[in-house]
C-alpha cells in the first residue's frame, strides 16, 4: 500500500448528502416534487393506496420522478445564461454548458468552511439575510485568504429544517410561496465577486439555494456566466474543520442538464476514535 493511499484511508469520510424522501422537502419548493414508485416487486400484491405487480421477475426496482435541482445538486451555467442564438438577456456561449460538461476536477479541491449561522442582518419574512464581501472579507482576516483550487463551502445550518412534515416547509417553501418565514443566508453580488477574484471556481452552501430567497437571479447570473460550479443544499457541513478536508461531489451524468443531484463528501484528517 502506498503512502498517499495509506493517507486516504486513514481520513475519516464525511457525507455532505441530503437524504432524498418524498417526506422531505428535497425539491425546490415551485418545481416538479420528488416522487419514488415500485414498478416491479418479487411477487403481486393487491393493495388499496398501492398495488405491487410482480410482471417481469421476482426482484424488486423502482423509478424516481426528479427535478434536476433535487436535493444536494450542483448548477451548470445552463441554469440561469440562455445560448447566444436565443437572443435573451445574458445569452452567451456560456448557456451551451451543460452538466455532463462541467470538469470533475473543478468539483474536488480542499474545502474551507465559512461558518455563518450566526444570525445576519436582514432577514424577514421571504427575505434572506445576506453574505457581504465585507463580511468574507472579516473572515479571511481571522483565518487566512481565500485561494485559487479552494472549494468554498457556507456553514449556515440551514439544514436543520430539512425534516419531514409542516417544520419542513421553513426550508424553501414558506420563503419562497408564502413568505411567512425567512429565507436561508445567501450571498450577494460582492460576496461571489470577492471570492472569484480570489480564484475560486466552486462554491456550496447548505442552504437552499445560492442566491437569496428574495433575489435568486443575481447571484447565478454572475457567477455561472464565469464558469463557477454551484454546489446547493449541502447538509452537515457542521462535521467538517474549517480548514484541512478534502471536498468531492460526484453528479449524475446527464446529458443536457441544466444541473444534477449527486453525493457530496469530504475526508477528514482524523481517523475514529483519534
Amino acid at each position: 500500500m502506498s503512502e498517499q493511499t495509506k493517507t486516504f484511508l486513514d481520513r475519516r469520510v464525511v457525507d455532505l448528502t441530503l437524504l432524498l424522501a418524498e417526506e422531505l422537502p428535497a425539491a425546490w419548493a415551485k418545481h416538479m416534487p420528488y416522487q419514488q414508485k415500485t414498478f416491479n416487486y418479487f411477487v403481486s400484491r393487491d393493495d388499496q393506496v398501492s398495488p405491487l405487480k410482480s410482471e417481469i421477475g421476482p426482484y424488486q426496482t423502482r423509478w424516481l420522478l426528479i427535478d434536476e435541482h433535487t436535493g444536494t445538486h450542483v448548477d451548470a451555467p445552463a441554469h440561469f445564461i440562455p445560448e447566444p442564438k436565443t437572443g435573451l438577456p445574458k445569452a452567451s456561449q456560456i448557456g451551451t454548458i451543460t452538466v455532463e460538461q462541467i470538469p470533475l476536477a473543478q468539483l474536488i479541491g480542499p474545502a474551507v468552511v465559512v461558518d455563518i449561522s450566526k444570525d445576519l442582518p436582514g432577514s424577514a419574512p421571504g427575505v434572506s439575510p445576506i453574505i457581504t464581501a465585507e463580511s468574507l472579507a472579516d473572515w479571511e482576516r481571522d483565518n487566512g485568504a481565500f485561494t485559487a483550487g479552494d472549494i468554498v463551502l457556507f456553514r449556515t445550518g440551514w439544514d436543520r429544517h430539512y425534516v419531514a412534515g409542516a417544520a419542513g416547509l421553513a426550508y424553501s417553501h414558506h420563503p419562497l410561496v408564502t413568505g411567512t418565514s425567512a429565507g436561508w443566508p445567501a450571498p450577494d453580488a460582492g460576496a461571489m465577486q470577492l471570492l472569484m477574484d480570489r480564484g475560486v471556481t466552486c462554491v456550496g452552501t447548505d442552504g437552499a439555494s445560492m442566491g437569496s430567497s428574495h433575489d435568486g437571479a443575481a447571484v447565478h447570473h454572475l457567477a455561472l456566466g464565469a464558469r463557477v460550479a454551484f454546489i446547493e443544499a449541502l447538509g452537515h457541513l457542521h462535521q467538517l474543520p474549517v480548514r484541512g478536508a478534502l471536498f468531492c461531489f460526484a453528479p449524475l451524468k446527464v446529458a443536457r442538464g441544466t444541473g444534477a443531484p449527486g453525493r457530496a463528501f469530504a475526508w477528514v484528517p482524523d481517523a475514529p476514535g483519534s
